[in-house]
């Protein structure tokens, strides 16, 4: 009697802790998502799923649940995600962009906008910049499905095939790579790794080869990502400092890849008007683009790193410290680039990349002098 008086019991415990537990316990107390992941709001969405990619909000908050250092904390398994969950997403969005609730993007890759370029005597080791890009019709890396995925890649194995000039080169699939071309990309610093416990509670490592994949250039100055944490990276790199020539070059790839996706598929970027280019990582949306130049700052680095820092950020720029590029690890090489991706043309940021970093060198310069170098 008393057993089946306590099952009985446990039944009714079960169904009052369901309602109870089913809201998350979020060990990254002080990211975004703890914050705007309110149990009201978690109640009202938690049981909706995404059109594209069956995505939840429970899957997007899984990083932020999971792991208790996360700034942001959420990502976005489709586009329909943030739209879909929009109560979460827009207040996270506007506080980590510091951007107004009825800001628009506005996207420019006109590269005749650029006046000037990093001064060639500035000690530049090399320039990269990267942004992302989402095929609209697909899910973003947390939530595509397999066939989706291996969708994209099919995709743009098409599209590669037509690239012309100096954008022409060759795709290697994860899938049955070859050991020497596997050896060659990491020599070369190209090749994305499994591992990442983030982009793996993320989903984002989901079917890991399958459907991904790296192309280059010839010259090797012109890279695609296929499917890693966006559907698309896209990459322009050089030795030495000319950030114009590479903007120019990424802006040519990304146009490339876009008219021929569009040839073959009909499909275009998702590109949102209030958010810009749509990535799964929030913190990437606008123009979700990093220009980037490693440059030795040795009068920075007497004068104290967290003066750096503090520089860096009243000229709207983020330094970190350089690892793997061999060559120039002196212990005062950083990799400086633009702090913002929403808010601001990429036009726009790459100016502002340019001239900051010719004004960190001109200071550098005074400070070697100041610190007797």
């Amino acid at each position: 009697d008393g057993v089946n008086k306590l099952y009985e019991e446990d039944l009714e415990l079960q169904k009052q802790s369901q309602t109870v537990d089913s809201f998350p316990k979020i060990l990254s107390e002080h990211s975004l998502v703890a914050k705007h992941v309110t149990k009201e709001k978690w109640d009202k969405l938690s049981g909706h799923k995404t059109a594209t990619a069956g995505f939840t909000l429970a899957k997007a908050i899984a990083c932020a649940v999971e792991f208790d250092n996360q700034h942001c904390g959420i990502y976005a398994g489709d586009w329909d995600s943030y739209k879909d969950f929009a109560e979460v997403f827009d207040p996270i969005i506007q506080e980590y962009h510091g951007i107004s609730a009825d800001a628009k993007h506005t996207s420019d890759m006109d590269f005749s906008k650029i006046t000037g370029n990093v001064n060639p005597e500035a000690p530049v080791h090399s320039t990269r910049i990267r942004v992302g890009r989402s095929i609209d019709g697909f899910g973003l890396s947390p939530g595509i499905t397999k066939e989706q995925r291996v969708g994209v890649e099919d995709l743009m194995k098409k599209a590669f095939g037509k690239f012309e000039g100096e954008l022409a080169g060759e795709y290697f699939p994860l899938t049955g790579m070859d050991e020497a071309v596997r050896q060659q990309l990491v020599d070369d610093h190209f090749l994305f790794m499994s591992g990442d416990r983030n982009l793996q509670v993320a989903g984002m490592e989901r079917d890991w080869p399958e459907g991904r994949g790296i192309f280059h250039n010839k010259e090797k100055t012109f890279l695609v990502w296929v499917n890693e944490e966006d559907q698309l990276r896209i990459i322009s790199m050089e030795k030495k400092g000319d950030v114009l020539g590479v903007f120019k070059r990424l802006a040519s790839g990304i146009e490339a890849v876009r008219n021929t996706v569009k040839e073959e598929s009909g499909k275009d970027f998702m590109l949102d008007e209030k958010y810009g280019y749509v990535h799964s990582c929030p913190t990437n949306l606008g123009t979700g683009m990093r220009a980037s130049v490693h440059i030795d700052l040795p009068g920075w680095t007497a004068h104290g790193v967290d003066k750096l820092k503090a520089r860096c950020e009243e000229l709207a720029l983020q330094p970190r410290g350089t690892r793997g590029e061999s060559g120039g690890q002196t212990g005062h090489t950083y990799d400086i680039s633009n702090k913002h991706r929403l808010g601001y043309s990429e036009v726009q940021l790459v100016q502002t990349m340019i001239d900051g970093v010719n004004k960190l060198y001109d200071e550098d310069v005074e400070l070697q002098k100041k610190h007797g170098l």
